[in-house]
């Protein structure tokens, strides 16, 4: 039987010696590397970084009666293993529908405290968490926060600090896991603090002469430890950087080895005997065990991504760098995503003109307005639901001077197996009351082209277009223009008009065939930009007795709703549609599989059409049921 088999729970661990645990930390390395390459899905760098630290952790403070946080969350599988479920990752559930999820889930386990996977909040959470517990008395029970180094490049971490180290007396431990890395390469001078802390061999080297200096004196006992505290501490000083945390007021220990289970869980109960807000830094290798993912300088091994890639954000990453050398104004912004968001071809291109700032979106969308006031045309490239962090900074910030930013936001709508926190659903939605911003929807690799060059060519306010993630739609060409709106499908009745939004077309049209199939005309437009909506395409619309939408964006307040209130603020008597996402946070799953089993097929919206049409009274010589409509 292996050790991992034998770890049912953090009970087990305390069982094992420390043959045991080095074998354990070997199996769960191994199991790590075979079934998440295996499933091209998961992040697996992070994973491997954390497999000591997190035996450690599981060792020292008894989950789920402590409350173990993880920030952030995709580092979490090996508590899960050790919180057992390492069944899921054998079966090779992970991410998949029905299976495991990839970030901490309280439905799983009780051992999962928040599902976050938004960085810099777990701080927060902990800090509410331990004040709940001392105003509530229950004084035997840990706060833990096991925070990654690039999360501490998020303001909402120093807000919390900031808060933590006011309370001289509330037990919380915050483990920061320093490898230097984020989604890729930590930036900023805090990430150069840390890599001080870690790098400068002089103190260690000069404190040990030091020691056996004074263990020759007379020196014994308690003189002797005074005397070296106050020499560690003034050697502190002097050779490395004044300790940053220290000077907040939380106790400092580390730096620790984080792969050396002795040290991390001598460090771990220290800090908990302490009885107030402790720092814990560990020093961790991300990918730590697996050649490849040590050596992988573009993170490509953070996350396994599938065999297809992400054609969309290929496209504008190819476009920005062509508009970037014809332009010198342009300039780029990122919040720790350079590769992932398509901008590091520019910034190799171009390296004074691309701003990476770390997990600090709202800092990002706010410099990006003193950029734009300095004269330049900034592009923010972030993922969908990321800029919800933002949105004050883009509607006060940019929005209210009337600034020429742009935002390029890829992962919109469905995302699939990375969890309800990451489909970018929302944006259509919360982003249609910004006084004057302009937002594209582009369906292809020609209009993300065309509308990106629309976009920057904008000088006196916000733009924003937004793509969703995974292979491009096929070249969809239209047959005519309404306004801004492309026609991609002419009918000569005027029964049904199918407004597809974005990445949506390739649905509006297998729908426009469906209804032709059964008799029915349907006219499929692209309306290209969704706000403000084209005055053209409205009065256009108001000619067609049905007006379907079809949006990968939730139905609350998106672009459907917004066709609505246009048409009925002209007096129109066409009846709305609108097929979008409804409002709940979705399974993870692959794309295909949640926007079928939240009706955004093409089947099913062609059936949902024909029954809205029946009811409407118009089609009454129509014989079929329209429930006979097969797949």
């Amino acid at each position: 039987m292996s050790v991992l088999a034998s770890v049912r729970g953090p009970a087990d661990l305390r069982k094992l010696d420390a043959g045991q645990l080095t074998e354990l930390a070997a199996e769960i390395r191994e199991l790590l590397v075979q079934e998440v390459t295996r499933a091209k899905s998961g992040h697996l760098g992070p994973n491997l970084g954390v497999v000591e630290l997190t035996i450690a952790l599981h060792r020292v403070f008894d989950s789920p009666r402590d409350r173990i946080l993880f920030d952030v969350g995709h580092q979490a599988y090996v508590h899960k293993m050790l919180t057992g479920r390492a069944e899921g990752f054998q079966h090779g559930t992970l991410r998949r529908r029905g299976g495991l999820s990839g970030y901490p889930s309280q439905a799983e386990s009780d051992h999962d405290v928040i599902e976050n996977s938004h960085a810099s909040t777990a701080l927060s959470y902990a800090d509410g968490l331990a004040a709940a517990y001392a105003l509530r008395g229950e004084d035997d029970r840990e706060v833990v926060v096991v925070v990654g180094d690039g999360a501490l490049t998020g303001g909402m971490a120093w807000e919390a600090l900031n808060n933590i180290a006011a309370v001289k007396d509330r037990k919380l431990v915050v483990v920061v896991n320093d490898n230097g890395r984020s989604y890729e390469p930590t930036h900023g001078a805090f990430a150069s603090y840390l890599a001080t802390l870690r790098t400068n061999p002089k103190y260690e080297q000069v404190l040990a002469l030091v020691k056996d200096s004074l263990e020759r004196t007379p020196l014994v006992g308690p003189p002797l430890y005074d005397a070296l505290h106050g020499i560690k501490r003034g050697l502190k000083d002097a050779i490395s950087p004044q300790g940053l945390f220290e000077d907040l007021g939380l106790k400092y220990v580390g730096p620790i080895d984080g792969h050396d289970v002795v040290s991390v869980e001598s460090a771990l109960r220290k800090a908990r005997r302490f009885g107030g807000p402790v720092i814990v830094h560990c020093v961790t290798q991300k990918g730590r065990g697996y050649a490849a993912a040590e050596q992988d300088e573009q993170d490509n091994l953070h996350q396994i991504r599938g065999e297809h890639g992400d054609g969309w954000t290929e496209v504008f990453s190819d476009e920005i760098t062509r508009i970037a050398g014809e332009r010198d104004d342009v300039v780029g912004v990122t919040a720790a995503m350079l590769y992932s968001t398509g901008l590091a071809p520019m910034a190799e291109r171009f390296p004074d003109r691309v701003y990476d700032v770390g997990i600090a979106e709202q800092h990002a969308v706010t410099k990006a307005a003193g950029l734009a006031l300095g004269g330049l045309h900034p592009v923010v490239a972030l993922y969908a639901t990321f800029l919800n962090r933002a949105f004050d900074q883009l509607l006060m910030d940019v929005a209210l001077h009337r600034l020429p930013v742009t935002f390029v936001l890829t992962r919109a709508g469905v995302t699939g197996d990375d969890g309800p926190s990451h489909n970018g659903m929302w944006d259509m939605s919360i982003l249609q009351v910004v006084p004057g911003l302009r937002i594209a929807a582009p369906r292809d690799a020609a209009s993300l082209r065309e509308q990106l060059r629309e976009a920057v060519a904008v000088t006196d306010a916000p733009t924003l277009v937004r793509y969703p993630k995974g292979d491009v739609c096929p070249q969809a060409e239209p047959v005519d223009r309404v306004g801004r709106a492309d026609v991609l499908r002419e009918s000569a009745g005027r029964d049904v008009l199918v407004v597809a939004v974005g990445a949506m077309v390739p649905c509006g049209l297998e729908v426009a065939d469906r209804l032709a199939a059964e008799g029915i005309g349907a006219t499929v437009v692209d309306p290209r930009w969704v706000k403000p909506l084209d005055d053209e395409l409205i009065a256009f619309a108001d000619g067609f007795r049905l007006v379907v939408v079809v949006e990968d964006n939730g139905r609350v307040g998106g672009v459907g709703a917004s066709v609505g209130q246009a048409l009925h603020e002209a007096g129109s008597s066409a009846a709305v549609r609108t097929f979008g996402i409804p409002p709940r946070f979705l399974d993870h799953a692959k794309r295909a599989e949640v926007l079928a089993a939240i009706g955004l097929a093409g089947q099913d919206v062609a059936r949902e059409v024909l029954e809205t049409m029946s009811r409407l009274g118009e089609l009454a010589a129509y014989d079929a049921d329209p429930r006979d409509l097969r797949s």
